[in-house]
């Protein structure tokens, strides 16, 4: 017989219920009602304490999520997220994969999934999905598979490959590090990597195979072009083309790129190509060619100004007005390199009017134009006294440029790290904290910019979640759950109460915050266990997958929204693609589970 619970215990369920519902009608920012939680919390156990306690001891069960160690690692993780990205370190996998795609569109698709699921092993998926969604996004608009078909796939391989690691997720931080809490032995990086790696076997042929044939095609008809940029490529020392024809070197240039006026006889060094194509294009054809797309020296003081100053280098798009002296000027009779310090990499103007003869100068250079588009490189104070000096219009979407000459530097940081805490050397907390520090103190991260990797409403989210956890375990309500959902599992095979408790903290974290279930189901399960005589360690994996299996609808991730635009998804198409994933994972997991553990 099952005795009523406390009335701490029963505060405890209330506030978790209303914070539930709360996050799921949306009326207020997650930022809101986690603070508003922790604020209730605080003021309740203050007036209210627990048996035993102080009404000040409430006040460290409420804000001392703030100061956990998993908030800790997790502000670390992002940091080291945030550090790849912007070094520009995840890149070459980002064109290798765009190359196969160019061979064979379904081939790439798998291996893009197979490359979403390992980075997202080691690095957080958000950072991972940030990078890849562009390229997909762009493939679409070449004629590959449209982005609504690709961009769900993409993102739950990311989520498969985050589950499979403890530092795959901030939640699977959360869960580790509440078990810990509860007296469980810590587990290591790679513990329950083969249980997850062997249910990914059936869940990415779901992926490749049957999801992108559940998802619409939600193509833009006539979208509008990128921008072209008219532009001349100035031939390399040691580029690829010097003593080649140019019709020979017309396949490894990017499909967005167009050579005019193509020259004969055999390419010279520092011979000037002129080219029109989009930024991105453009950057290929630097890379792939090895020219420069402005004069060396202006570019090289660029970077040593970059330097000095610890500043990044920003490319912005600027409209010519009717006021710029610009007008009728070539760019290399208009002085702005020397003026100014920027580099002009490009020209846009309307293909419609590119052909008349007027134009041009004597040498064949584009006279700027009023309307014209320029695509500008430069630091950000020289950019703006550029566009103000000169009359020129700054438009929005500034892009930086990767520091990639801290690219390795930052991949071997975060390879480093991840190692230490897999063979047990540090603890994650340490060797996380030891990175992120490392990340600043190389630059591969700017102290100034820490904002942008940080995530104040995964901060706050977490911070509510531990206090909710805490709660809930030292008000007895954990217990008083365990117990009567074990009176409902006691006559159930292990495989099926594993599965029913996945189930459930997969219900909450998909109507919920992921966070939030990890810290309500880990003391739950840890008490089934207790109840049932289970070993505890696959009850709170069970957890742990469950919080993970975020699919069925948007708001259960971030990433589930990130991708919502992109893809012009609705509600329907996530339960649609996401309920079948639930169900397989949920099925194969609590099946291999009881075999690890033989339960």
């Amino acid at each position: 017989m099952i005795e009523i619970p406390s009335y701490h215990a029963i505060a405890a369920m209330v506030v978790t219920i209303v914070m539930f519902v709360a996050f799921v009608r949306g009326r207020m920012s997650i930022e809101i009602i986690s603070l508003l939680t922790i604020a209730v919390i605080a003021v309740g156990l203050y007036f209210f304490p627990l048996e035993g306690h102080k009404g000040i001891d409430g006040l460290e069960i409420a804000f001392g999520g703030f100061g956990h160690y998993a908030l800790i690692t997790i502000c670390a993780l992002m940091i080291m997220g945030r550090g790849l990205v912007v070094t520009g370190a995840l890149d070459p996998a980002a064109r290798f994969l765009e190359r196969v795609f160019k061979f064979n569109v379904q081939l790439g698709l798998l291996l893009s999934l197979l490359i979403a699921f390992v980075l997202s092993m080691g690095v957080n998926n958000t950072p991972v999905l940030v990078l890849l969604m562009p390229i997909f996004v762009a493939l679409a608009q070449r004629g590959a598979l449209p982005a609504s078909k690709t961009l769900i796939p993409l993102n739950a391989a990311s989520l498969l490959g985050g589950v499979s690691t403890t530092i795959g997720t901030s939640t699977n931080i959360l869960v580790v590090s509440i078990a810990v809490d509860l007296g469980m032995k810590e587990m290591g990086v790679f513990d329950f990597t083969p249980i997850v790696l062997m249910a990914s076997l059936v869940a990415l042929p779901y992926l490749w195979l049957v999801m992108p044939r559940l998802l619409p095609d939600n193509t833009v008809v006539n979208e509008a072009e990128m921008r072209r940029f008219h532009t001349r490529l100035r031939v390399a020392e040691d580029s690829a083309l010097v003593g080649e024809d140019i019709s020979t070197v017309l396949s490894r240039l990017p499909k967005n790129i167009s050579i005019i006026d193509q020259p004969s006889g055999p390419i010279q060094p520092q011979q000037r190509l002129l080219l029109s194509g989009t930024h991105d294009a453009l950057e290929d054809a630097t890379r792939v060619l090895k020219g420069e797309l402005a004069p060396s020296w202006v570019l090289d003081r660029i970077k040593r100004e970059a330097s000095s100053r610890e500043q990044d280098i920003l490319v912005v798009e600027m409209t010519v007005t009717a006021d710029s002296r610009l007008i009728n000027r070539t760019l290399p009779t208009s002085g702005i390199a020397d003026l100014h310090g920027v580099a002009v990499l490009g020209i846009h103007r309307p293909d419609r009017i590119m052909g008349e003869k007027d134009q041009y100068s004597e040498n064949g250079d584009l006279r700027i134009a009023e309307g014209d588009v320029l695509l500008v490189m430069g630091l950000p104070e020289d950019l703006q006294e550029f566009a103000r000096s000169d009359s020129l219009l700054m438009l929005e979407g500034a892009r930086e440029l990767p520091r990639r000459s801290k690219a390795l530097l930052a991949g071997i940081i975060m390879g480093v790290s991840v190692f230490t805490a897999a063979v047990g050397i540090f603890p994650i907390a340490i060797s996380a904290l030891a990175g992120a520090i490392l990340m600043f103190v190389t630059g591969c991260v700017k102290f100034d910019r820490v904002g942008r990797a940080l995530s104040a409403r995964v901060i706050v989210l977490v911070a509510a979640s531990i206090a909710i956890g805490r709660i809930i375990d030292e008000s007895g309500a954990a217990l008083w759950l365990g117990q009567t959902l074990g009176l409902g599992l006691q006559y159930l095979p292990p495989a099926m109460v594993l599965a029913a408790v996945m189930l459930f903290v997969t219900v909450l974290t998909n109507f919920a915050s992921n966070a939030t279930a990890a810290t309500v189901g880990t003391p739950i399960a840890f008490s089934i266990a207790e109840q049932l005589g289970l070993p505890a360690e696959p009850m709170v994996l069970a957890v742990l997958f469950g919080c993970n299996l975020c699919y069925a609808t948007p708001i259960a991730y971030q990433t589930n929204m990130l991708i919502m635009s992109e893809g012009s998804y609705e509600f329907k198409d996530y339960i649609r693609t996401g309920v079948p994933l639930v169900i397989i994972m949920v099925t194969t997991l609590s099946v291999l589970l009881v075999l690890r553990y033989e339960m």
